[in-house]
């Protein structure tokens, strides 16, 4: 069994093209580093400045190990120093969730 991890960014309205731009990137470093990315989410509708993204993971502890090799990966590298650089994100908050229903509404053991 996995879990999601759900991010919810507070961006800067006036720079949504650098966020989908930081969210590109992240569709290769993502997966090699270990993560099923579900993907990434930009305001299109009501809020300008609430985004979101969401991957799977086996668990916590496999988060630690992906978030190391995330941090020395060179493409997470770029996108970190590109997200400080234009400060485009104002918060950040994540978000651990099981997944217990399907779409079909089955129960998920």
């Amino acid at each position: 069994m996995s879990i999601t991890c759900f991010i919810q960014y507070e961006i800067d309205p006036y720079q949504k093209g650098a966020f989908e731009e930081y969210a590109r990137n992240w569709n290769e470093a993502i997966p090699r580093c270990g993560a099923e990315l579900i993907g990434y989410y930009a305001p299109h509708e009501g809020s300008a400045t609430l985004a979101y993204a969401a991957y799977n993971i086996e668990s916590l502890a496999a988060y630690e190990e992906y978030r190391a090799r995330l941090a020395t990966d060179p493409v997470g590298q770029a996108n970190y120093s590109f997200a400080r650089e234009k400060r485009f994100i104002r918060r950040e908050d994540r978000t651990f969730l099981r997944l217990v229903t399907g779409t079909n509404g089955g129960l998920i053991k």
